[in-house]
């Protein structure tokens, strides 16, 4: 049964909901009656999502072979590969199981097939046939000269052995490093498993970041998609290596203390038939929708049919297999806003409530993802689910008991549009502490965000980095710590200003996407026929941040300090964020958290003497600042010395003093107030 209206606390935390009280209880009785129907009156979500053990090709107890596919379209299926010379053969054709609508089977002795053969099916329907890549294969591989997919058997004489068996993340605050294996390297081609484990996971670990967030690991037929347009759901992407190497960098990971969460395409799937699922038995309703529903309009893919009990199996057993085959510890699901709308969300503004309750709610989506945050967190409740979501829509980060759509985390995509809009459009005289203060912490109170500048898209070819914005060609010339360039200390100086008043202001998390905590220059541009199929723009230059005579050494040193300060304060997201000051006219603003306090000063000309800011009385110590000499700054905060507080008789009932402070011109510190000193007792 369905819980009353009164204990949905997303109702009950916000009165301006209540109007639609009726579709938010509605969605919580859909993916009630849902999991009701999937797993009947004792079962669970666990022991429902288990397509992956049973579908695709395993071996039996006896050391034999089965293997099992879903095609109700399907009039025959025959298998074929290394072991057939790639032709068909009777035996090795599979037979319909009666009454199992559309389940095909085979068995085959030990012999029939052995680890590292290829294969593919052969299926033919009513009036067609053609060469079909299993859909719930776990080992999919590419052959270099012909650039054609198939299955492989994956059986190796000695399967990895796990190291860290159980392994819960470090969430207060939770600190994420966006990255792609394959750009990861320094050289130009295609970056491995091992190469990741063995040389960027060091790097990540002594930046200081608690989580790694993996793209492109399903499977993908166009290196290009970044990963997004999804053929082999159960495979990780062969062209990093192989499945072991895969976990080997994932325990090396959680050995460092790092967890690990993969970045999920659920939300729709590559139209490819060969290689993916596209019409795979033939139908076109298979895994998708049959009508206009079935093609993305804006993104050249197909659209799942999250009414079909069939689907809902086969996806919710992907998160399973993700969880428990390769002990990830979550996942960030891709395309959220396009799942939850009928219309993708496109050219919709989302202004006011009535937008997220006006009918164009896909509910059948909806409650997917309600039960795959339900089922991810009966299997690991450490797991961590985060959803790329911009319309807003209310309860999509709240428990699912409390009306909501059960995910962990929101990314805060507004943030990254918002300096972006300011980079382009705004002189630095124009930027006020008041616009900037609450786009940052304008969110709501009971749901966790990933707040972060910029994420993978915004380096993409065609757009900008925030470095690169700042400095642009002036980076090919001017970088060397030497030379005194306005143009790149006016760059320098607000990467790190960006960064501190974006990460500082979190509420659950923070996101960087990997080289761009030291400035990484340029844009990430895939090979394709454009650019001469170069991998030069699909990689990291490493070496910038290597080199000691770079400027990128003070982006990345106080990128570093900055992640130190704040997960050095135990459930840093979790403190309120208490403004101090905040002046549009001196572009100044001041808030504290805990027993820090934050004072940036944004003006690109004035600097201040004694600028007087309302604080906690006591004793203060600069524990970070942007303009340190260490940092590419100009050592005009003198680090060393301690402030005090001066009473004012006109606040002393409000509990707080003047801290007067030097404010250099576009600088930022931050303070830590002083534990009081005890006085001694008299003898």
């Amino acid at each position: 049964m369905a819980r009353p209206k009164k204990t949905l606390n997303l109702i009950k935390n916000d009165p301006w909901l209540e109007p639609f009280a009726p579709a938010i209880i509605g969605r919580y009785e859909d993916a009630v009656k849902k999991e009701q129907e999937l797993v009947g009156k004792k079962g669970s979500l666990d022991e429902f999502a288990n397509a992956h053990n049973y579908f695709g090709l395993h071996k039996t107890a006896d050391g034999g072979w089965v293997f099992r596919e879903w095609a109700p379209n399907a009039t025959e299926i025959t298998l074929i590969g290394d072991f057939s010379d790639w032709k068909e053969q009777a035996r090795y054709r599979l037979h319909h199981v009666p009454d199992s609508n559309g389940v095909w089977e085979i068995t085959l002795p030990a012999d029939a097939l052995h680890h590292g053969e290829l294969y593919k099916l052969i299926i033919r329907w009513p009036g067609g046939e053609g060469e079909r890549i299993p859909a719930f294969a776990q080992r999919v591989v590419q052959d270099e000269k012909t650039h054609v997919f198939s299955a492989q058997v994956w059986d190796p004489e000695h399967p990895y052995e796990w190291q860290i068996d159980k392994f819960k993340p470090d969430t207060k605050p939770l600190l994420i490093y966006e990255c792609h294996i394959g750009m990861a390297q320094e050289r130009e081609g295609v970056g491995t498993y091992v190469e990741f484990r063995d040389l960027i996971l060091p790097r990540i670990a002594k930046d200081g970041y608690n989580a790694i967030q993996i793209m492109a690991i399903q499977e993908h037929p166009y290196y290009g998609s970044f990963g997004y347009h999804v053929s082999s759901f159960f495979a990780a992407s062969s062209r990093f290596g192989t499945p072991d190497e895969l976990k080997s960098l994932i325990d090396r990971a959680h050995e460092l203390g790092i967890a690990v969460i993969m970045d999920i395409v659920h939300s729709h799937a590559v139209k490819n038939e060969v290689e993916g699922l596209g019409r795979f038995d033939g139908s076109y309703n298979q895994y998708f929708y049959g009508d206009h529903r079935r093609e993305h309009p804006a993104w050249d893919s197909l659209c799942f049919d999250y009414g079909k009990n069939e689907v809902l199996h086969f996806l919710l057993s992907n998160c399973k297999y993700w969880l428990e085959e390769y002990h990830f510890d979550g996942f960030r699901f891709d395309g959220v806003t396009s799942m939850l709308y009928y219309n993708h969300g496109l050219g919709q503004a989302f202004g006011s409530y009535d937008d997220y309750y006006n009918g164009n709610q896909d509910t059948n989506a909806i409650t997917y993802l309600t039960l795959a945050n339900k089922l991810i967190h009966q299997i690991n409740p450490s797991a961590i689910t985060i959803a790329e979501e911009m319309s807003g829509m209310p309860g999509l980060a709240i428990p699912i008991k409390d009306g909501g759509i059960g995910f962990d985390y929101r990314m805060a995509m507004g943030i990254p549009d918002y300096w972006i809009k300011m980079l382009k459009e705004k002189k630095d005289e124009d930027w006020h502490p008041t616009s900037i203060f609450w786009e940052l912490t304008n969110r709501r109170a009971d749901e966790k965000t990933i707040s972060y500048v910029e994420s993978h898209d915004q380096a993409l070819v065609g757009d900008k980095t925030v470095i690169f914005r700042l400095i642009d060609e002036q980076m090919y010339w001017h970088m060397m710590k030497n030379d005194d360039n306005l143009v790149v200390a006016r760059g320098i100086a607000l990467h790190k200003m960006i960064r501190l008043v974006t990460a500082s202001t979190i509420n659950g998390g923070y996101l960087n996407f990997m080289g761009n905590e030291f400035g990484h220059p340029e844009w990430i541009d895939f090979p394709r026929e454009g650019n001469g199929w170069s991998y030069k723009y699909a990689r990291r230059q490493w070496d910038l941040v290597d080199r000691q005579e770079l400027k990128y050494v003070y982006l990345n040193d106080f990128d570093n300090a900055m992640i130190d300060l704040i997960s050095s304060v135990y459930n840093f997201q979790a403190l309120p964020i208490e403004k101090l000051w905040e002046k549009d006219d001196d572009q100044v603003l001041a808030y504290k958290r805990g027993n820090l306090v934050f004072v940036f000063n944004f003006n690109p000309f004035k600097s201040f003497s004694d600028y007087g800011i309302l604080t906690p009385p006591g004793e203060y110590e600069v524990v970070l600042s942007t303009d340190n000499p260490d940092f590419g700054g100009y050592g005009n905060i003198d680090e060393k010395v301690r402030h005090f507080t001066t009473p004012d008789p006109l606040y002393d009932s409000h509990g707080v003093a003047w801290l007067k402070l030097y404010l250099p011109a576009r600088s930022a510190m931050v303070l830590r107030k002083r534990p009081e000193r005890k006085s001694r007792a008299k003898k």
